[in-house]
């Protein structure tokens, strides 16, 4: 495993020519697919609920955006989801039964959706919960469905705030902290030449601890951040702030967003800011093949993002195209697929489809045992008697006593003359969490 190198010296790099894969989404039906569901978990302090057992069928909920700022993301994670799920299913499902799956929409922090498709999920008994894509979407219901017994395992959180929450033990997520985001684009800047550097961030938590973390990189690596300008993702237009920008004249930009980042860069453009002239950089939560297609020929030309996720190999990719012929991008299908196998692992480990149960055994699937790849490659192990090691599409997960991943890879992608990234990155780079 390559490792970040410390701040002023260069990261290590992976060529890449395969697909990498992003962090904040959804997408998804409302109705629920499900099977027999089970029942909630108890949630592992004496402030939560009383202990509830489970029922013998492990069911699986989905709070991923079909509606809102990040709703370009939620066909990868609901197929990453659904994938998982079907072949659990065809090795023989968990604990000797068929997993159930109910989706909901997760919408945005613009609305009340979320909190009411968590209380439809609990109210369903859902055991775990696979989302939300937004950090602050999270941080809107996670006291609800920790404080209910029940998992919450997100596929594409990457707030800071996330590794020191009182979640009871039952908060985990693939995707990795921004701080090893922030740390990989901060190089990044510097390594391309800008000793200027502005960064426009809208205002949550996603998006002020990233910039919190480029601004520390890009400063110990020697350049300066002229300008800083944390803003309202709900306002009708950006020219004030886009104009205190233009009058510190950067070399680079660092646009940290969601969809309205595409108003973001028409306001650029307008005020004689092109990415032709001042380098653009942009994050998992804004780099997307589909918002800026209608943006003239060009507009986005070289602009580089990152995006957390390994090279995901073309069959995984074949696979998730048998689930959804209409997926277009990938990102974060790869996290919410190695989410959902890692539930189920750690149900059969525990024997037990309750969440606190599930909880107490995610961390010991996922690392110090035998290797395995695969739901049944891994199963077959456990029934063996054998401890495992899960190691996922996303990468070797391997939670720290946060529920972060203690290792993680960073895509970084370039676009293109016809405003789309592809769906292959530039370069890849790993790293521990930690620094």
């Amino acid at each position: 495993m390559i490792r970040i190198a410390p701040v002023g010296r260069a990261l290590a790099v992976l060529a890449a020519t395969s697909l990498t894969l992003t962090a904040c989404g959804g997408g998804g039906g409302d109705t629920a697919s499900e099977t027999s569901p089970s029942s909630a978990a108890p949630a592992a302090s004496s402030s939560a609920p009383a202990a509830t057992k489970g029922d013998g069928t492990l069911t699986i909920g989905t709070l991923l955006p079909q509606t809102g700022n990040l709703a370009f993301l939620g066909p990868p994670e609901f197929a990453g989801v659904d994938l998982a799920i079907k072949e659990i299913n065809e090795a023989g499902g968990v604990l000797g039964k068929p997993v159930a799956k109910i989706d909901t929409d997760s919408g945005d922090t613009t609305t009340n959706i979320a909190s009411q498709s968590v209380d439809k999920l609990l109210a369903q008994k859902a055991d775990a919960i696979v989302g939300a894509a937004s950090s602050s979407v999270s941080e809107s219901v996670v006291d609800k469905i920790t404080g209910a017994g029940v998992v919450q395992f997100s596929p594409a959180n990457t707030s800071d705030k996330f590794t020191t929450l009182n979640d009871q033990g039952l908060y985990f997520r693939t995707a990795p902290p921004d701080k090893l985001q922030g740390r990989v684009l901060g190089d990044l800047i510097v390594a391309d030449g800008s000793d200027t550097v502005a960064i426009f961030a809208m205002q949550d938590s996603y998006g002020t601890g990233l910039a919190d973390q480029v601004q520390k990189t890009v400063t110990d690596g020697g350049a300066e951040v002229v300008e800083r300008v944390d803003y309202d993702p709900k306002a009708a237009d950006f020219s004030a702030e886009v104009t205190k920008i233009k009058s510190k004249s950067p070399k680079a930009i660092v646009l940290i967003g969601f969809e309205e980042t595409s108003k973001v860069i028409q306001e650029l453009v307008k005020q004689g800011l092109p990415a032709s002239k001042h380098k653009w950089y942009m994050v998992d939560g804004n780099t997307s093949n589909t918002n800026y297609l209608k943006m003239p020929k060009g507009t986005l030309k070289g602009v580089k993002g990152t995006i957390p996720g390994a090279a995901a190999p073309e069959e995984f990719q074949k696979k998730l195209l048998e689930v959804d012929k209409e997926l277009e991008d990938f990102s974060y299908a790869p996290e919410s697929y190695d989410a959902a196998n890692l539930i189920a692992l750690a149900a059969e480990a525990a024997k037990s489809d309750a969440g606190a149960d599930i909880a107490a055994k995610l961390a010991e699937v996922s690392k110090g045992g035998e290797k395995c790849k695969s739901f049944k490659e891994c199963v077959d192990l456990l029934k063996a008697g054998k401890d495992i090691d899960y190691d996922g599409v996303s990468g070797p997960v391997e939670f720290n006593d946060a529920g972060d991943p203690a290792v993680a890879t960073i895509g970084i992608y370039e676009y293109g003359d016809d405003n789309k990234y592809g769906s292959k990155a530039i370069e890849y780079r790993t790293g521990n969490i930690a620094g």
